[in-house]
């Protein structure tokens, strides 16, 4: 099978408004379910009204989608590329009826994401369900995740190099970073077979990135975490220990975004912002390394790994970690992998996400 016998390819994501007029009702959608009531989502929404109500991550995803039809129509593929998301426009459904109306039956999905765990894998998983609902003829692959594929850890690990090696490394520390999720989540992000999943890969990742950069000394740390103050999170947090790192006598800090592929919210607000303007209250420095995901070699990979899928062949990966991904039509890996469950209650059969 050639990567021609599909019809189309899907670019699954999670988001955002564009608008200061979008950015309640994004709220709304992201936290479904979850009773928070709209002076809460307003507090959240500062972040974006910071920026004149516009997220980042829908034009970013524009600039992915550019890349990979230009990757694709250069080796000669004739594949049309639709983008979806999960909580804002254009939202995912209205592309499924869009796909099926232009007559397409074999879909790929590449969802925006490197990761295991229930946000970050299987929430994906259950939006290709729900498409399947919506138009039963289609048949939707997901692919790979590749927070190990080597294409991914050179483009981390160039800037990565450059960064630390611009640093006075005497006063500098590495600090990988990724979203934070609650703990219970992590402990089953993988299924009872494969728990922790998703903070392995993290780890993994940066792991693989700092080695190509020739960096031996860093730390993995979270950020973003979002609900009850009183529920176990990932930690530390990237401003907790970059202040901590500061009273060590640390003055810089170099952030390699690990968990991100675009400069979206949790990016330009939570490390270009806070963090940044918190160092700078404690008298110290931040260079945070750029994202990858709008590189044409970002764009190059994407279409390997689709065709590694359309030739049923697992695509390559430096870590010894899980790799998961070819799921069709949505079946997760398995019936108990990725589970978001809550302390001292069973998984609920529509767990929530955290604010991401």
């Amino acid at each position: 099978m050639a990567l021609n016998d599909y019809d189309a390819l899907l670019v699954l994501s999670f988001g955002g408004p564009e608008g200061e007029d979008e950015v309640i009702p994004f709220l709304e959608n992201v936290t479904r379910g979850r009773g928070i009531p709209r002076e809460r989502l307003a507090e959240v929404g500062e972040h974006y009204f910071h920026f004149g109500g516009v997220s980042p991550i829908n034009h970013q995803n524009r600039e992915i989608i550019a890349n990979i039809e230009k990757e694709l129509a250069a080796r000669g593929h004739d594949l049309p590329v639709y983008f979806g998301n999960r909580n804002w426009h254009p939202m995912a459904e209205d592309t499924a009826k869009e796909i099926q109306a232009a007559g397409h039956k074999r879909v790929l999905v590449f969802a925006t994401s490197a990761w295991g765990g229930y946000s970050a894998c299987r929430q994906y998983d259950e939006d290709i369900l729900r498409l399947r609902e919506i138009t039963p003829e289609i048949e939707y692959t997901k692919l790979w995740q590749f927070y190990g594929h080597p294409a991914f850890v050179e483009l981390m690990a160039r800037p990565t190099r450059a960064t630390w090696e611009a640093a006075d490394q005497s006063v500098s520390r590495v600090l990988f970073t990724a979203h934070s999720v609650p703990n219970a989540a992590d402990d089953s992000s993988g299924g009872p077979k494969d728990p922790n999943l998703y903070s392995r890969q993290v780890a993994e990742a940066s792991r693989l990135v700092a080695e190509a950069a020739g960096i031996s000394d860093y730390e993995v740390v979270w950020q973003s975490r979002s609900g009850n103050p009183a529920t176990p999170w990932l930690e530390p947090d990237v401003v907790d220990r970059s202040l901590e790192l500061g009273k060590e006598g640390v003055k810089h800090i170099v952030c390699v975004p690990i968990g991100f592929i675009t400069d979206h919210m949790e990016v330009v607000w939570d490390l270009d912002t806070e963090l940044k303007d918190d160092c700078a209250e404690a008298g110290m420095t931040v260079d945070r390394v750029p994202t990858v995901g709008l590189e044409p070699g970002f764009a190059s990979m994407v279409v390997d790994i689709a065709e590694n899928v359309t030739q049923k062949e697992k695509p390559a990966t430096l870590s010894e970690v899980t790799v998961q991904g070819c799921t069709v039509n949505g079946s997760p890996c398995a019936p108990d992998c990725c589970i978001m469950q809550r302390p001292g209650m069973p998984a609920p059969s529509h767990p929530q996400n955290p604010v991401v």
